[in-house]
């Protein structure tokens, strides 16, 4: 890599938050110093030898920030361990030297300066690091599991061992939307275990958590929006959930038949639920249901609120591709953003890995110099999910990078150097074919 030290240092430090482990050993064997006395560097690589003679030099090292935030959170946050199964003994090492000079369990950082909600080692370890071994460790040592975001996210994790860990620590999870999170994956098991730990069916929170309104519903609603199965919706019917209640402006039964979610509609029906629909409501089931309406129209004006993300939503669940045909067919729009993050249907499916729905959205023309709430482009956003989303594993990313590269976008330089593999080599590749491409 040809490369300063000052920039390879501040990659290094990026690639350890971002899980780019491949660049972090790049870097190391180019620069085999390049964290040295580097401390907050040095915890979240668990050099347990140069943490203690700093700390012996300096013990106020434990508790002092850098970079934004105090050792113990880079300890947390850090994804060194992933891969490297005989690193848990110095990892531990280095969390007891910084307990023992003064470091705090439950320490926490504003991801935005100046921000009140602030993101615990404990969140570090269970839901950006998916480090078990040091979130076990953190609990065993006073974290209080009740941090307003670990619970939520160890839904996200593909097992229940992180959730498991916080319920028998005492994390409540009334008010987390957990049960709502655990949906998005037709987890049973997991929307068992938080049920049988006090979740309620009816119950969610859209408080806005740090500078963010999250997009939630009743469980029968978010049982209909994200495709879950029967046993699901009855999971959530038999934990009181109302078959007739309407959020936004709409029973879960007509949402589920809009969704083309047969299996939630029916239970809903056989628990006894309304199954009136509006016009709109009935134009837009047949959609769903594989049915062409020819000389029908949807006003978007006359559709209730719950419907105003339907493209954006149907992205993420498997095979609608031509439901969301129909639906522009129809008249529903297919470019709008949503009003909370300002993501478009475009950016999800680069997000989510979709390839092909990616390639019929690109047909219609959608606005690519749009930047999303998080300031994200479409090529930002595509690999943000490669690296981010939970079900990344199933994502065609790759494919979606070309799709949006032979449509012009511009390829930031820093965003070639932070790819995940094999994502970087590919762009690397595309960047000195193509030059003028490159900003």
């Amino acid at each position: 890599m040809g490369l300063d030290r000052a920039t390879a240092l501040q990659r290094l430090k990026i690639a350890l938050f971002h899980d780019r482990n491949a660049l972090v050993k790049e870097l190391l064997l180019q620069w085999p110093d390049l964290a040295d006395g580097m401390f907050g560097l040095e915890c979240a690589l668990y050099r347990r030898e140069a943490v203690a003679a700093a700390l012996a030099r300096n013990p106020a090292l434990a508790v002092t920030e850098a970079g934004g935030r105090r050792p113990i959170l880079h300890l947390a946050f850090s994804r060194w361990f992933q891969g490297r199964p005989g690193v848990a003994a110095d990892m531990l090492a280095v969390a007891e030297l910084l307990l023992a000079h003064g470091a705090d369990v439950d320490d926490g950082f504003a991801m935005t300066p100046g921000e009140r909600h602030l993101l615990s080692a404990l969140y570090g370890a269970v839901g950006h690091a998916g480090n078990m071994v040091l979130a076990r460790w953190l609990l065993d040592h006073g974290a209080d599991p009740n941090d307003g975001e670990s619970l939520y996210h160890a839904t996200e994790l593909g097992h229940r061992e992180g959730l498991r860990m916080l319920l028998e620590a005492g994390a409540d999870p009334r008010g987390t939307n957990a049960l709502l999170r655990a949906m998005d994956f037709n987890d049973h098991e997991a929307v068992a275990l938080l049920l049988a730990h006090g979740a309620q069916a009816d119950d969610f929170n859209d408080a806005t958590v740090a500078g963010e309104a999250p997009v939630v519903v009743p469980a029968l609603h978010q049982a209909a929006r994200r495709g879950c199965d029967r046993r699901m919706a009855e999971l959530v019917l038999t934990a009181g959930a109302d078959p007739d209640r309407r959020h936004a402006g709409v029973t879960a039964y007509a949402l589920a038949r809009v969704f083309g979610s047969t299996a939630v509609a029916e239970a809903i029906a056989d628990a006894g639920g309304s199954t009136e629909l509006t016009r709109e409501e009935a134009l837009m089931a047949r959609a769903a249901e594989g049915q062409d309406s020819p000389g029908a129209y949807i006003d978007p004006a006359r559709l209730a609120p719950a419907y105003a993300d339907l493209m954006r939503e149907l992205v993420h669940l498997p095979g609608r591709l031509a439901q969301m045909k129909r639906l522009v067919d129809l008249g529903v729009p297919y470019d709008r953003p949503d009003p909370h993050e300002q993501v478009t249907p475009t950016h999800v499916a680069g997000w989510a890995g979709k390839a092909e729905v990616l390639k019929w959205l690109l047909t219609l023309r959608p606005d690519l110099s749009h930047v999303n709430g998080h300031g994200g482009t479409l090529l930002g956003t595509i690999l943000h999910g490669a690296a981010n989303n939970p079900d990344r594993a199933a994502g065609d990313y790759l494919g979606c990078l070309e799709l949006a590269l032979r449509q012009g976008v511009a390829l930031p330089r820093r965003e070639i150097a932070l790819a995940p593999e094999p994502l970087r080599d590919f762009l690397e590749d595309w960047a000195e074919a193509r030059p003028g491409q490159v900003v």
